[in-house]
């Protein structure tokens, strides 16, 4: 009964430290560039975009080549968001077995 009720409390303070990491993921910021940085997408640790910043010279160019390096600049951001909650969320497993996939962010 003693081990049941280590594990429940150790969940508990996994389920703890996830509501807690949360937060944290939600003051970091990743950034992510594409064509050497002429646009940057800034996101949040859970991976929302705060910010899209496009080089004055790039606009007066090929539109299509600017929405393709903002598609770009966002799916690195979001990738780098998505490794820093992967990283997290190990750190808060402490090496324990979890029993479900990581979510991917939205």
């Amino acid at each position: 009964m003693t081990n049941f009720q280590q594990i429940l409390q150790m969940g508990q303070q996994v389920q703890a430290r996830m509501s807690e990491l949360q937060t944290e993921l939600g003051n970091r910021t990743v950034t992510g560039s594409a064509g050497g940085g002429m646009v940057t997408a800034t996101a949040d640790g859970r991976g929302k975009i705060r910010e899209i910043k496009i080089d004055p010279s790039v606009v007066g160019g090929d539109i299509e080549m600017l929405e393709d390096l903002v598609v770009a600049a966002v799916a690195a951001a979001q990738e780098r968001a998505q490794q820093a909650y992967e990283e997290e969320l190990k750190k808060v497993a402490g090496g324990l077995p979890l029993p479900f996939q990581l979510p991917n962010l939205p």
